[in-house]
């Protein structure tokens, strides 16, 4: 995995590259508590440009910069032997929109909290799960 340049740690010069938001991913996920990574088993992380078309009409969003991030698979509370092999998940380029539209986080932020909610589906939870899980860890 690369290394982020350091014109995004900066936050000048050019966009981040696939390559870099692939490597805050891993870096995300290597902050990660071990045991947690551990828990994660066979999900498998990926950066795309945008999702495909056929996953945007799956999902009925008609913009394609309307996806941020995707779980692709059976969560493990419904997993069973015989079920279809884990495809990868994905942390996608529009997520540089949502940052710059958001402004108070870091783009280290923004992947990291990505990267959690779709562990997050991987655990069988749900955005409503997630999100409370979210709010009551900012106000405890």
């Amino acid at each position: 995995m690369s290394e982020v340049s350091p014109k995004v740690r900066e936050g000048v010069g050019k966009a981040p590259s696939l390559d870099d938001l692939a490597a805050l991913a891993e870096a995300a996920f290597q902050a990660l508590p071990e045991s947690f990574r551990n828990l994660t088993g066979d999900v498998i992380f990926r950066v795309d440009d945008f999702p495909s078309d056929e996953v945007l009409d799956e999902l009925g969003i008609e913009d394609a910069f309307g996806l941020t991030g995707l779980y692709h698979g059976v969560d493990i509370g419904r997993r069973s032997g015989f079920g279809p092999a884990p495809q990868p998940s994905m942390i996608c380029r529009p997520i540089l929109d949502e940052w710059a539209e958001r402004g108070e986080v870091t783009l280290e932020e923004l992947v990291s909290h990505v990267l959690v909610h779709e562990i997050g589906h991987h655990f069988g939870l749900s955005d409503a799960d997630i999100h409370a899980i979210e709010a009551s860890a900012e106000n405890p």
